[in-house]
């Protein structure tokens, strides 16, 4: 299915709850969303389900958002389409739901060599987006992609990574990606990502991929390599 068309059927679609998805810490919720006789599955995150925090703002589903309209600002689509949409339980976000191998998560895909560079391509995400939860389960393989989900702990102005992927520490970031880090700062962020971020989120965004760009290696100085947890 086209993005437009699946933009279309999630932002237009009538939304039936399936049910809802175990082991997440919100309430997240499988949905089916129907227009005109196509049907999809997507991943509904309302923000009346989300836990209080006490670093991140209420309305994590926006940074959900933002990841999406990052990864594909950079051309790397790793993140699922994902938009904002008002459902049976009031506004969150709407992610086109992706049937992964769930036997497979970074521990497994980070020892199969063919999925290197799309890992390192993960990575420089999470940097840049400053991913203060990204668990081994949220690396989902899809054929021969790999998709990054649960992204509502991204874009904090202070350094918060928290991260599995510390593989690639001190080895140089392969040029392709530095190229389109480059097209991103050189260009005025998306119009979606500064109406979903703040003023000081959206500077500190473009100043962490400046910051990869001057390095030019991953970094292994952040924050004394952060883990989530649980780890998978």
């Amino acid at each position: 299915m086209a993005v437009t068309e699946a933009i279309d059927v999630l932002t237009r679609g009538a939304l039936t709850v399936k049910g809802r998805l175990p082991y997440s810490s919100n309430f997240t919720l499988l949905v089916e969303a129907v227009l005109d006789e196509v049907t999809m599955l997507a991943v509904y995150k309302p923000t009346r389900g989300e836990r209080p925090l006490w670093d991140f703002p209420r309305g994590l589903f926006r940074r959900e958002i933002a990841a999406w309209h990052l990864s594909e600002a950079l051309g790397w689509g790793l993140v699922p389409l994902t938009i904002p949409r008002e459902g049976p339980h009031g506004e969150g976000s709407l992610q086109q739901f992706v049937n992964a191998d769930f036997e497979q998560h970074y521990f497994t895909l980070r020892e199969l060599p063919e999925h290197a560079e799309t890992l390192k391509r993960l990575c420089a995400f999470d940097l840049v987006a400053n991913n203060a939860d990204r668990k081994s389960g949220h690396c989902l393989l899809v054929g021969d992609a790999i998709y990054a989900i649960d992204n509502g702990l991204c874009f904090h102005v202070e350094p918060k990574l928290r991260t599995v992927i510390w593989d690639f520490v001190g080895q140089p970031v392969p040029e392709p990606i530095l190229a389109d880090l480059r097209r991103f700062v050189g260009r005025p962020l998306p119009a979606p990502l500064t109406e979903l971020l703040d003023e000081d989120e959206c500077r500190a965004l473009r100043s962490r991929a400046r910051a990869l760009l001057r390095k030019g290696c991953f970094p292994g100085d952040v924050i004394g390599h952060g883990y989530p947890w649980p780890l998978v």
